[in-house]
């Protein structure tokens, strides 16, 4: 991954990548709650530079957090469990769709 002073950088893989700064913009938030999350290991960096879908998680915590009341290790476990039952649905909606014998 190359580094630049742009919000916005194209890894490796052809993911954009976008600075804390982007990121704090666009989830209506201060870079410094965009670092606490990276510290506490709520969003997953990849470099300095943040994916999208963690510009996602910042804007539904904060969401969480403002009109649910829900704390910060509270809203991480409801964005992580919600992950994980769209998941379990996918699975499942798979293993529907296979004819009744292929089982």
């Amino acid at each position: 991954m190359t580094f630049s002073l742009s919000t916005t950088v194209v890894s490796e893989e052809g993911d954009c990548l976008y600075t804390f700064e982007y990121a704090a913009n666009a989830a209506q938030t201060s870079i410094a709650v965009v670092q606490v999350y990276v510290q506490l290991g709520v969003i997953e960096p990849t470099g300095s530079m943040l994916h999208s879908r963690e510009i996602a998680r910042i804007a539904q915590i904060q969401r969480l957090r403002q009109d649910l009341g829900v704390n910060l290790v509270g809203a991480a476990i409801v964005l992580d469990l919600a992950q994980e039952v769209a998941q379990l649905r996918a699975q499942l909606e798979v293993y529907r769709s296979q004819p009744p014998n292929a089982l």
